[in-house]
């Protein structure tokens, strides 16, 4: 069977995850990079031996592609996303899915009129660890869940938001929000998978403690989460810190807990702790917490060529969105509120 054409939208630090993969894949080439800079565009193409493209029209109308990868800023995920779906492409986004709740919407419905494969890049889901922490958790060996909590601890600073590249970054016309959709979403997201079933309502603040001036968007925000399933969850993240601290989610049930940071920690009643360390830890900057990217892509093409839904298609990644827009919605009317379906 012949590899699937694909095409990266933006060449910005991301896109070399997904460039890595495709290079090396069974089920996929690369035949293009897309940037409005041409120069980055240019560097792309010359590092993984493919096609340089400045507009990425020409990618959405190109018969020869048949993926199209985002790797572009925040709000220019829907549009693109929904302009491809339309013309008969297969797309894999990065997160978050959409800057908001009605653009995510609007994702799903394109890919159920489309028929075409959506993916949203949540890839800690696919994080060794996640993945045998979710398994356990389901297996009901621990007993119900009770609740969780998500810790996101980070160092962002002015530097990282008036770099060239980054200029869109810190607006919420733009971006969206801030430490909640780009540094901590996908915290955000393993915790709301790993609690189980669906989001029920939350009171949530966000703030912005050290940049005020320099953003528009927190850069600090805490959430209380309600599930349906009567378990509660707990998350913090910030830009303050002094560094980049390991992440760390626990799930508590009623006979022990799962707690995955830089491996799995699992405690049973009455027995010594089980550690779980895949030692699968890979290089480079974007590359947090494992090989979650190249084993999300590879599942993405199987499941376009196997003909089954993607395990992280817009049901899922619309979780996320649906949560984003409550948070900011109860820190702005200081309340508790209901998440929307």
């Amino acid at each position: 069977m012949p590899k699937m054409r694909a095409a990266i939208i933006g060449c910005g630090c991301i896109y070399h995850n997904h460039a890595s993969v495709l290079t090396a894949s069974a089920d996929a080439e690369l035949y293009a990079v897309c940037d409005r800079v041409p120069a980055r565009a240019d560097a792309a193409a010359k590092k993984y031996g493919c096609k340089a493209v400045y507009d990425y029209k020409e990618i959405i109308n190109d018969p020869q592609v048949e993926v199209v990868h985002l790797c572009t800023p925040h709000d220019l995920h829907a549009p693109m996303a929904i302009e491809a779906m339309r013309a008969g492409k297969h797309v894999l986004t990065e997160k978050p899915m959409a800057i908001s709740l009605s653009y995510a919407r609007e994702m799903k419905k394109t890919a159920q009129e489309t028929g075409k494969t959506l993916g949203i890049c949540f890839q800690n889901r696919y994080n060794a660890t996640s993945v045998r922490a979710r398994q356990l958790l389901e297996s009901g060996e621990l007993g119900a869940v009770l609740g969780g909590r998500g810790i996101v601890t980070w160092d962002r600073g002015a530097d990282y938001y008036q770099q060239a590249e980054g200029e869109w970054r810190g607006s919420f016309e733009r971006e969206g929000g801030g430490v909640l959709i780009n540094q901590s979403i996908h915290t955000l997201d393993l915790l709301t998978l790993l609690l189980g079933g669906q989001p029920l309502s939350l009171s949530a603040s966000v703030s912005c403690k050290r940049l005020r001036g320099v953003i528009e968007v927190e850069d600090t925000a805490d959430i209380l989460l309600q599930m349906e399933s009567g378990a509660r969850g707990v998350f913090y993240a910030t830009n303050c810190y002094c560094g980049n601290a390991p992440i760390e989610v626990t799930i508590c049930c009623e006979k022990g807990s799962v707690r995955i940071d830089d491996k799995l920690t699992i405690q049973r009643a009455g027995q010594p702790d089980e550690v779980f360390d895949p030692n699968e830890h890979a290089e480079g900057e974007k590359n947090y917490w494992g090989l979650g990217h190249k084993k999300l892509i590879d599942d993405f093409y199987c499941s376009i060529i196997e003909g089954r839904p993607f395990a992280v298609g817009p049901e899922e990644g619309i979780v996320s969105s649906r949560v984003l827009e409550a948070v900011y919605r109860s820190a702005a009317v200081g309340t508790e509120v209901q998440v929307e379906k």
